[in-house]
């Protein structure tokens, strides 16, 4: 069986991910007080997930060693400072990170379909001390060591949004829902982003279909929204809406809002995340969104912010305050992570996320089954380990605090919570859902990472015949399954 962690022998692979329920977590144990069974009084310890970085934790990067708090707080400094190049962010680390590691790096961006892009705040972040297994690191830095083959049936839109683009930049799928893709740039460039066919510049692996942020392109989108009446959710997205100033801001809020037909408003970005000193110091920005959700509440539509945090580290007292700022306003915040493999595919990291998350309110929202995306079969888990996280987070808080673990089905079938299979094969790794809402008929499928399966169904995979067959089987047995029910 072929192992799914491939750190160099120099480095100590990463220990399995136990699905055992984290103590510091569950629920404490009663105790007897006057003649009654109540709860033992409530540890510092259970209490982790309020403790977030504090201090100047970036000097101890030596290029910002010595770049004060007010500096470090604005937000075009973190947009100037933004590393864009491999070999500059290779000589940024070259101080704390081991050569073999630079040299690693530097052979797995050759292999990325994503441009670069990194924010300082994201990179004095990461644990340097040990990088190779470092959770953020994880997420924007390659390792060819680390590298697996992509999954046969992937294709670089597999989630097929521009099959269902009526114009540019506009996936109409579910009846009452549009995903409005307003630009193709982000603050930091993900590894696993879905949208690796259109975020970002060209790379030696993908030519992009680019979305600038145009009038022109966005006048079509406009003019087929108001001639849906069925349309009454929009999603602003991209790229990422943090890329926009503050006047486009305004202009996407007030003509999406002003059609009649628009109920619901939804602005995504990875920012907070990121670059949260944008919030804190893009004063006209923030203003221009608050003013945005102040519009709906007088037009009794709902405007939200869905923001995208995938670790608990990535939540530090930055993130707090300038969240905290967007509280003020009333601005509700949503969340949706991205289940990743060393990220937080493990109990403990994912209970301590959503519960960080719900401390500096936000409310954990959806965690997406990694999608198959070129070049980052690494971080990818099986269906299995996102169904027992689910249940092991269940009641570790409030209903509306506990994120859904969904799938994005391949080939346009929209999310399924990751329960609602018709059919999982864990030996072959094939699941298949139904998705009525958006076609009656039509099967759309998802598959586990081959690398982790058996050795006989490894072998299965690689020959193209063998593989057409146990999808067929799995497409029968899922109608004959859903025909029981």
């Amino acid at each position: 069986m072929t192992s799914l962690d491939t750190a160099p022998s120099s480095t100590v692979a990463a220990p399995p991910h136990s699905l055992t329920p984290h103590s510091l977590l569950s629920s404490p144990p009663f105790v007897p007080i006057a003649g009654r069974m109540v709860k033992a009084a409530v540890s510092g310890e259970r209490l982790r997930y309020r403790d977030m970085d504090e201090g100047e934790f970036w000097r101890k990067i030596p290029s910002y060693k010595d770049i004060d708090k007010e500096t470090f707080l604005d937000y075009r400094w973190q947009g100037k400072h933004s590393i864009t190049r491999i070999d500059k962010l290779l000589e940024a680390i070259a101080g704390v990170a081991p050569p073999e590691f630079i040299a690693d790096a530097g052979q797995g961006f050759l292999r990325s379909p994503m441009s670069v892009r990194v924010s300082p705040y994201l990179l004095s972040l990461i644990d340097w001390n040990d990088p190779y297994r470092d959770p953020l690191r994880r997420q924007f830095i390659p390792l060819h060591s680390q590298l697996l083959p992509d999954h046969p049936e992937l294709t670089l839109d597999s989630l097929h949004e521009q099959e269902d683009a009526p114009v540019p930049g506009l996936t109409h799928r579910y009846p009452d829902k549009a995903l409005f893709l307003a630009l193709d740039t982000c603050p930091v460039y993900c590894r696993f982003c879905t949208r690796s066919y259109a975020v970002g510049l060209d790379t030696d692996l993908v030519d992009k279909v680019h979305l600038n942020a145009d009038s022109a392109r966005w006048e079509q989108i406009f003019a087929y929204i108001a001639t849906r009446p069925e349309l009454e959710d929009i999603v602003l997205s991209g790229g990422d809406v943090y890329n926009l100033p503050a006047r486009q801001i305004r202009l996407l809020g007030e003509r999406l809002l002003n059609l009649p037909n628009i109920r619901r408003l939804r602005f995504a970005t990875k920012g907070p995340a990121v670059m949260p000193q944008k919030l804190l110091t893009d004063h006209e920005w923030t203003k221009a969104l608050c003013e945005v959700v102040a519009l709906g509440r007088k037009l009794r539509k709902d405007v939200v912010l869905h923001t995208h945090f995938n670790h608990p580290r990535e939540v530090t007292w930055i993130t707090q305050e300038a969240l905290g700022r967007l509280t003020e306003q009333g601005v509700f915040i949503r969340n949706q992570s991205v289940l990743q493999r060393g990220v937080n595919d493990d109990v403990a990291t994912m209970k301590l996320l959503v519960k960080r998350l719900g401390y500096v309110n936000v409310h954990p929202y959806y965690v997406y089954v990694h999608d198959l995306v070129k070049g980052v079969e690494d971080l990818r888990t099986t269906l299995q380990v996102a169904i027992d996280l689910e249940k092991a987070v269940r009641g570790v808080t409030a209903g509306f605090n506990s994120p859904t673990f969904v799938v994005d089905t391949l080939g346009g079938g929209g999310k399924r919570d990751a329960h609602s299979y018709d059919f999982y094969d864990r030996d072959s790794g094939i699941a298949v859902y139904s998705s009525p809402n958006v076609d009656l008929e039509k099967q759309f499928f998802f598959f586990d990472p081959i690398a982790g399966l058996d050795d006989k169904f490894q072998a299965r995979w690689a020959d193209p015949v063998e593989r057409e067959r146990m999808k067929a089987k799995a497409s029968v047995m899922a109608r004959a399954l859903r025909g029981h029910r």
